[in-house]
């Protein structure tokens, strides 16, 4: 891509641009936000680094490319940690500032900038790009910065400190210092005070002087003042004030430059931008474009599922398409519209999902399903953080099921913490668009499925299944890391989509890869058991990956639980209606014909009495022990009312076993293989006649008086605990008392 650098003068922002080179990008302009007087050094802002800037119009010679320059005149006006427009603030002169570069250079499609660890300024370049429509390039974000300090230096960065305001660094003796004298002494002062060592706190700001970005020449400073801002005997602060530089043509430089000061109104490459702030095409665009609304689609027989009270899925498909269904992106739009309704009609929003599973009949329209998501949930929207979501190809069409099937995850309350990193990095891959890395409710974090994707290239990395799953392991525990967890101790539960595209072998050797390269390292100290396992095998994964993987965390509050704390918090689901499983006569009975089956077929994972996680697994062979006779799956109906009965039994069982309540249920579903020829209604309405059984026979309990069944029943290519995925059926279940 074409970018535009934002420049401050700092190192970081010169070796923002280094890596934009690395991995295949053009630098084509320079972008620089200066104070409105000349003569102050420093602004009060946490978004801009201006100590320096008087020399900054220099690089333009220095690099050959046109220097975009915009006078700050605004202040901050939002203090929050998202952006918000706001009118006047210092963001919106970037914005200006960016739009202008836009529009005298069309093909600039992307940002840099020097982002290392601040969300405050990540999240406002972000939101910027978004607004005009270019993808932020943060290629240092969450890196080590020693070692980020250590390939600065190595690789020729020429750069000196502006402004010290830390203990251990003195304006008197390292003011006007090179990195690579005070390197061993930034290391120094971070093994005895915990200073960041690129700066990254505050502690010092550079101006680079040199680089091999630098092609036509250096910047020498020939003259500075040091002025003292604080005399603070344990940090004294104090910055660089340059009064006399020029530049220095380097040897064999194509560009002819004179020795003395450059005057501004000299530079051919230099472009001031003023004037006032003016909405763009994209803006308009995303002002303009009107959720849709299903009312278009009145023929349309639009099903829905329910879970749960406090946290709970709402789940959402076409019944009978056949004669209705116009194609993915109306399936899609009565699908979304009917949820939107149901939130609002249970008085909630698009800001109280917290997850989204996306299920598309064909991966070849991912893009228009794409187009259709973004028309309902938006930034806008969700102020807390949009959803994370994972979107993977089913056999809907198959099943009879439409082309769009959709479940969420929603939280009554407005309190979830969510991790949206737009930029492209090499942390983990960004999510560009209005869906989220990870979502954390409660103290469970919902992962968004994971690609083996090479984060500062965004492509699938070489090498097929395995190579992928192990960067999709990379990826997932990197944004563990982000929430203080890890998918090695935090695991709940974990879900490995496979492409139908892989054979048999690959197949077994996904699973042994995730033994060896996550099993085998799991550390259950924390947790108490291992996180259930369960493998899907889709007909299509985005990008065409091999493997995505969907991890659930657990991710502890400072504060703890006691075992105290579990006792009230399931006595105060009871009070207020929650319908803990009750033993009955049907119960009993089941319990006498099913229970030896369970150690053969059930994996159970809990977390602190607080959290369940549980697969059922219906193979062949479980399936010769339920049923009479081994007639097909889909020759007989009895042999289709006996499997739900033995699975609603099994998932009754976990529930009363580990203490947990009907109303506890977040997601419950059921996958079958549409190897076996039964459509997802006739599957439906047997598990529904199963609940409605067992519900009976405890009197009412689990039937809903709306008639709104607590599952989803999802047609595959196969699933099961292990990666043959042969499963007739495999339940999938997940339970809070949050």
């Amino acid at each position: 891509m074409e970018v535009v650098a934002l420049v401050s003068g700092g190192k970081d922002s010169c070796f923002s641009m280094m890596r934009c080179l690395d991995y295949g990008h053009k630098v084509v302009a320079l972008a620089n936000l200066i104070p409105l007087d000349d003569a102050v050094d420093e602004l009060d802002s946490y978004m801009y680094q201006t100590v320096g800037h008087q020399i900054v119009v220099c690089y333009a010679k220095c690099m050959g490319l046109p220097l975009f320059r915009r006078r700050i005149s605004g202040s901050t006006r939002d203090h929050a940690l998202k952006y918000s427009v706001i009118p006047g603030d210092e963001v919106e002169d970037m914005f200006a500032l960016l739009s202008e570069v836009k529009r005298r250079i069309p093909s600039v499609g992307a940002v840099s900038s020097g982002a290392i660890a601040s969300d405050y300024q990540r999240l406002r370049v972000e939101s910027v790009c978004s607004r005009l429509g270019l993808v932020s390039l943060a290629y240092m974000w969450k890196q080590d910065q020693t070692l980020l300090l250590e390939e600065m230096i190595r690789r020729g960065i020429v750069a000196i400190t502006v402004k010290v305001a830390a203990m251990g660094l003195k304006p008197s003796a390292h003011l006007g210092k090179e990195l690579s004298q005070l390197k061993s002494h930034l290391l120094q002062m971070n093994e005895s005070y915990g200073i960041n060592v690129c700066g990254e706190g505050g502690e010092y700001e550079t101006l680079t002087l040199d680089c091999p970005l630098f092609r036509n020449a250096r910047i020498v400073l020939d003259d500075f003042e040091v002025i003292l801002h604080s005399a603070d005997s344990i940090a004294s602060v104090g910055i660089l004030h340059p009064l006399a530089f020029h530049v220095e043509a380097k040897p064999g430089s194509s560009s002819s430059i004179d020795d003395g000061t450059i005057a501004q109104e000299s530079s051919s490459c230099l472009y001031e931008v003023n004037g006032d702030i003016v909405q763009t095409d994209v803006e308009d665009k995303q002002t303009r474009n009107p959720t849709p609304t299903s009312d278009a689609y009145p023929s349309m027989d639009v099903c829905i599922s329910k879970t749960g009270k406090t946290l709970f899925s709402i789940g959402c498909w076409i019944g009978e398409p056949s004669s209705a269904s116009k194609g993915l992106k109306e399936d899609l739009v009565a699908v979304l519209s009917r949820i939107q309704n149901q939130l609002k009609e249970d008085g909630l929003s698009w800001a109280n999902v917290l997850y989204v599973h996306l299920y598309i009949s064909s991966m070849k329209e991912f893009a228009l399903a794409n187009e259709v998501y973004v028309s309902f949930i938006t930034e806008k929207k969700c102020h807390l953080g949009v959803p994370s979501r994972s979107t993977i190809e089913l056999p809907l069409v198959q099943a009879g099921l439409g082309n769009a099937y959709v479940e969420v995850l929603v939280s009554n309350d407005l309190v979830k913490r969510v991790l949206h990193v737009q930029s492209i990095s090499c942390w983990a891959p960004s999510c560009i668009g209005p869906y989220s890395q990870a979502t954390l409710y409660g103290e469970v974090l919902y992962m968004a499925g994971q690609l083996g994707l090479d984060p500062p290239t965004m492509k699938l990395c070489p090498g097929g299944a395995t190579a992928q799953l192990e960067l999709a392991l990379r990826n997932s525990e990197a944004v563990a890391n982000a929430f203080k967890g890890s998918i090695f101790s935090s695991a709940i539960h974990f879900l490995v989509y496979c492409s139908a595209h892989l054979t048999s072998s690959e197949k077994e050797e996904v699973e042994h890869k995730l033994q060896n390269s996550y099993i085998a390292h799991l550390d259950s100290s924390g947790t108490g058991s291992y996180p259930t396992i369960l493998y899907v095998l889709a007909p299509d994964l985005p990008k065409g990956a091999c493997v995505e993987i969907k991890p659930t965390l657990y991710v502890p509050a400072d504060n703890g639980y006691s075992d105290d704390d579990d006792d009230v918090e399931i006595t105060r689901e009871l009070e207020i209606g929650g319908s803990k499983p009750a033993s009955s006569k049907v119960l009993s009975e089941w319990s006498a014909r099913y229970s030896d089956l369970r150690n053969s077929c059930c994996l159970v994972h809990t977390v602190a009495g607080k959290i369940c996680s549980a697969i059922v697994s219906i193979t062949n062979g479980i399936v010769s022990k339920i049923c009479s006779s081994m007639e097909q799956l889909h020759q007989s109906e009895e042999h289709l009312k006996a499997i739900a009965r033995f699975c609603v039994f099994q998932i009754a069982k976990i529930l009363i076993d580990n203490s947990f309540t009907w109303d506890s249920i977040t997601m419950l579903r059921f996958y079958y293989s549409v190897e076996h020829s039964v459509a997802a209604d006739v599957m439906s309405r047997m598990f529904s006649e199963a609940f409605a059984e067992l519900g009976k026979a405890t009197g009412g309990s689990l039937i809903r008086t709306d008639g709104v069944p607590v599952f989803n029943v999802l047609p595959v290519s196969g699933s099961g605990c292990s990666a043959s995925m042969l499963d007739i059926l495999t339940c999938e279940l997940l339970a809070s008392k949050a």
